[in-house]
């Protein structure tokens, strides 16, 4: 056979095998699904339910929630993040309130007003301010690896309060986005403290 530059170019040229449609399709659907688990696992999904943290959240808000945020860093007075319950009852329950006591605080309640370290706290984002028999005078001491956690609505929340302080181990993620309902996309904002 005379070598033309047609034939040449056609053997230097790789070919390439093609699949049948049904296993592109089977290729494509163990992608999506992988990709799919591994985001849930850094970045999960979570559903609010409940009023303990009204006005800032309602029951059937969706969130994004961050894993990689802390284990980057550590939570910060403010942060608003989602952790196992640690009732032994509820393995499978995940709350969500605010952090308001870092280690080594002392946290208190007098009149229903919260002081950190013997400071009033200005706390714009609580629905109410918290009725004596929510915030009996009190005064809680953290530990190293302790978390004082708060839901904003403090009259109708089950919280630190009762529960007592969670731990990094206990803490999933960060909120850090709301998707759900479409009015209320955007951004969760922490409330920083001054």
């Amino acid at each position: 056979m005379i070598e033309t530059p047609d034939n040449r170019q056609d053997r230097l040229r790789p070919r390439l095998h093609r699949d049948t449609w049904l296993v592109e399709l089977l290729r494509t659907v163990v992608f999506v699904v992988a990709v799919t688990i591994l985001f849930d696992m850094a970045i999960p999904r979570s559903l609010v339910e409940g009023r303990s943290m009204q006005p800032t959240f309602e029951t059937g808000d969706r969130l994004i929630v961050s894993r990689l945020n802390y284990m980057l860093g550590v939570p910060q007075r403010g942060d608003i993040v989602v952790f196992n319950s640690i009732n032994p009852n509820e393995p499978q329950v995940m709350l969500i309130k605010r952090v308001i006591g870092l280690p080594y605080d002392i946290v208190a309640f007098r009149n229903g007003l919260l002081y950190i370290n013997g400071e009033l706290v200005d706390e714009p984002y609580i629905a109410e301010q918290c009725r004596a028999f929510s915030c009996p005078d009190n005064v809680w001491q953290l530990g190293g690896d302790e978390y004082f956690v708060m839901g904003d609505n403090r009259n109708n929340s089950q919280d630190s309060r009762r529960f007592g302080t969670i731990t990094t181990h206990d803490i999933v993620g960060e909120a850090l986005f709301r998707y759900w309902p479409p009015h209320k996309i955007g951004i969760i904002q922490g409330h920083r403290y001054e």
